[in-house]
């Protein structure tokens, strides 16, 4: 549901989108029937899976498909090992002739493999003729190695691969190719995101570093086609309650922020800071500063609350990382001329 008076549309290359939620060319764009269905739960367009000429049959290995899972957190990752249709040229083509034509005003892109090569690089491409980039692909990798039988994934009968890896794990690869393609004033072409987009805000983050769509694989692998619903709510109520009247105008907008690391103020400095009345004493934080940060923590036995040496913190945040407790562990600027206490030297100068 979108909210009153917000405006979800995008012009991408010329071409008007109700929203800028597209499926990725992917498994989940597979056939006219599939894709009929994501357009009934709100999606505006697809990059139809690739298709190929009939010159060579395609046959996918089996499995095909592995998730890389951390804990219990499933599909952090998804390692995949198709690269295009194997439903041949002509039924993909009527596909896509019968979704124009049951959806006038969705918006189907052919991805094209095997006809021709434009190039890699994103200038090569906008000299071959392009009139808009998408990034990322997947990036090369394993989802795993079986512990058992010592086959890395996908295990296809005793055989593993490297090959594509989509989902969460990628997003902050595909954050960054967006933001370099669109400070890239000599390209000057309108952006599709892809990597790792399974919430509003995911996808608000692409909108911001430059993209004007962005497309969807793994998030639907995880979730269905339904996502796409809370992320058009999600981002017309960001909108409503920021004023904003028009998609496009999140565009980039977080682009005059992003600098080169030396462009930092390093006058300013500060210390992190705990609101101990929400603290639940699991120690957590006192775990990571003692082995990975400044050692500025000590432990209260009697409260189970840690202890700060504001003069050892060296702001590093790690601590927040790990805290059970959102919030709770935040960053405090000190006042200008402070400055942290060195950190111990134990050898001695001969």
């Amino acid at each position: 549901m979108t909210a009153s008076g917000v405006d979800l549309s995008v012009d991408f290359c010329g071409v008007r989108f109700v929203n800028p939620f597209l499926l990725s060319s992917s498994p989940v764009s597979n056939s006219a029937e599939m894709v009929s269905r994501a357009f009934e739960a709100g999606w505006a367009g697809v990059a139809y899976k690739t298709v190929v000429t009939d010159r060579i049959p395609i046959i996918h290995p089996s499995p095909r498909m592995k998730s890389f899972d951390r804990g219990r957190e499933q599909l952090v990752g998804l390692q995949n090992v198709e690269q295009t249709s194997d439903r041949g040229l002509k039924p993909n083509l009527l596909d896509m002739t019968w979704l124009k034509k049951r959806w006038p005003d969705r918006v189907v892109m052919a991805s094209i493999m095997g006809f021709s090569d434009m190039g890699v690089p994103a200038m090569h491409a906008k000299n071959g003729g392009a009139n808009g980039i998408s990034a990322i692909n997947t990036v090369r990798g394993l989802a795993g190695i079986d512990p058992d039988t010592w086959v890395p994934s996908l295990g296809v009968f005793g055989k593993g691969a490297i090959s594509g890896i989509s989902g969460p794990a990628v997003k902050p690869i595909g954050l960054r190719f967006i933001a370099e393609l669109a400070l890239e004033e000599q390209l000057g072409l309108p952006l599709s995101g892809i990597g790792g987009i399974e919430t509003w805000v995911d996808a608000l983050e692409y909108l911001l570093v430059g993209a004007t769509t962005v497309q969807v694989t793994t998030g639907v692998i995880h979730y269905g086609y339904g996502i796409v619903a809370d992320m058009i709510e999600g981002l017309s109520d960001y909108m409503a309650m920021r004023g904003i009247e028009r998609v496009s105008e999140l565009v980039g907008r977080a682009l005059p922020q992003l600098h080169e690391t030396d462009a930092f103020d390093l006058r300013r400095q500060g210390i992190s800071a705990y609101d101990l009345a929400r603290c639940v004493g699991c120690g957590a934080c006192l775990t990571v500063c003692s082995d990975a940060g400044g050692q500025a923590l000590s432990w209260d036995t009697s409260s189970r609350r840690p202890r700060l040496d504001e003069g050892k913190c060296l702001s590093c945040m790690v601590c927040s990382f790990v805290c059970p407790v959102p919030g709770l562990i935040t960053f405090r600027e000190m006042p200008e001329g402070w400055s942290r206490a060195p950190t111990p030297t134990l050898g001695v100068e001969v």
